[in-house]
């Protein structure tokens, strides 16, 4: 009997997956996106980013009208302007843990979502008319919770804008979305001030109401995940262990000089007014303009460091804030020693130091996320942010308390100079070669 022979078709491969030009930039939804899809990443975090800026920056620019509104003492009032940076302060590290673990796109749509929520809260029910006046607790409480959740963008939409972006690219993305802080609150100081004067607080706070809806909207709408792995709840990624940012000392040395320059910065934001008014008897419009002129430049100043180490490799950010640091130390030691001199000569130093001490943001904060690694920067930058708010809700109560015991010149050389003369010495050292 012959053998029977049994012919089976050769089964074919199965055909491969196209490969994605080299130039095309897929998310973790598996979407393909064009090269300029990393600038409207960069373009939606700056949109966050200004909307809550313009929300803890803007509402203390109408601090009188606030005050007079609602019937608040001088202590209600610092109470509730201090609400949302309190409320920030307080959960900015877990947000970036949050991001790191469940990535930033849920982060954000979750935090922004809820801070537009509070914001139409207080716009329907939080608002004196009437004959009824809304009680202190429940205003700052509102305005607490704001915080907590808008603080979600700090560093998840820093995060997505890590993943974006190469390496050589970063610093001046970064930079660029933390110049979005003081453009959001140079949005609130124009346009929530005169809204409270024509139409009261329900008119501020629909604009802010709106301004979050927008960005949670650009959220939801155009937001894909970066193509970075999430880290899991130890820290895992593909079976390689991501230390976390944490239990890293250098990384604490590197936020804590961010916390110590804040004071600087603050004095200049929330004192340098007071200060040039009642000792320098400066014009409050003159003085306007140069707080306008010193949050415009540290704005640029932001871009162009992130720029200028982004041209180095990634090198130098450090020696750039180091250098920042005594310079503004020597601008403060100045105002101290010179209270006697001609007004335009300290307003000059006032403002140069101002510059300097709020335009340090953008390479610290690329430097620290670089630090970390991009899969762990959400936490490391919502370290960075907590110790940043930290600085902006302490320096104003630090400055009543040392006037009361002291004088000016005390106050520029202790809150000033001595804590960036600290920054400069507690920095971490450049790494050689560092790319």
């Amino acid at each position: 009997m012959s053998e029977q022979t049994i012919l089976t078709p050769q089964s074919s491969p199965a055909p491969a997956a196209p490969t994605p030009p080299a130039d095309v930039l897929v998310g973790q939804s598996g979407k393909a996106h064009t090269p300029g899809y990393k600038w409207a990443i960069l373009a939606i975090g700056i949109a966050a980013q200004a909307a809550f800026s313009a929300l803890f920056q803007g509402i203390p620019t109408a601090g009188s009208l606030l005050q007079t509104a609602y019937g608040l003492t001088a202590a209600h009032l610092g109470i509730v302007l201090a609400a949302v940076t309190c409320g920030a302060f307080a959960t900015d590290v877990l947000w970036g843990m949050l991001s790191d673990r469940i990535g930033e796109r849920k982060v954000l749509i979750a935090g922004l979502s809820g801070m537009t929520l509070c914001l139409a809260a207080l716009m329907i029910f939080l608002v004196p008319g009437g004959g009824s006046t809304p009680g202190f607790w429940q205003l700052s409480g509102m305005l607490f919770l704001a915080g907590v959740l808008g603080g979600c963008v700090n560093g998840a939409s820093g995060r997505a804008v890590m993943g974006w972006f190469p390496k050589n690219k970063r610093g001046f993305a970064i930079s660029l979305r933390v110049a979005a802080v003081p453009a959001g609150g140079a949005i609130g100081a124009a346009v929530l001030p005169p809204l409270a004067m024509a139409g009261g607080f329900r008119w501020v706070f629909l604009f802010l109401t709106a301004f979050s809806l927008l960005a949670t909207v650009a959220v939801i709408l155009w937001l894909d995940e970066p193509p970075l792995a999430k880290t899991g709840p130890k820290g895992a990624r593909t079976g390689v262990t991501i230390r976390n940012p944490l239990r890293r000392w250098d990384i604490w040395r590197m936020t804590i000089t961010a916390f110590l320059l804040d004071l600087p910065q603050f004095t200049v934001l929330t004192f340098g007014s007071v200060y040039l008014h009642t000792v320098k008897h400066m014009a409050l419009s003159h003085i306007a303009t140069l707080l306008v002129i010193v949050q415009v430049l540290s704005a640029v100043s932001r871009v162009w460091g992130g720029r200028w180490t982004d041209r180095r490799g990634g090198r130098n950010r450090r020696t750039l804030v180091t250098v920042y640091s005594w310079v503004i130390a020597a601008g403060f030691v100045g105002i101290a020693a010179l209270q006697s001199a001609p007004a335009p000569l300290v307003a000059a130093l006032l403002v140069v130091s101002g510059i300097l001490a709020c335009g340090w943001h953008g390479v610290h904060y690329a430097e620290v996320a670089t630090m970390a690694g991009a899969e762990r920067s959400g936490t490391a930058l919502g370290l960075e942010n907590t110790l940043v708010f930290g600085g902006a809700f302490i320096t104003p109560l630090l400055i009543p308390a040392l006037l009361s015991a002291s004088s000016w010149p005390v106050v520029m050389l202790l809150i000033g100079a001595a804590p960036a003369v600290a920054s400069a010495l507690i920095m971490p050292r450049e790494i050689k070669n560092a790319a």
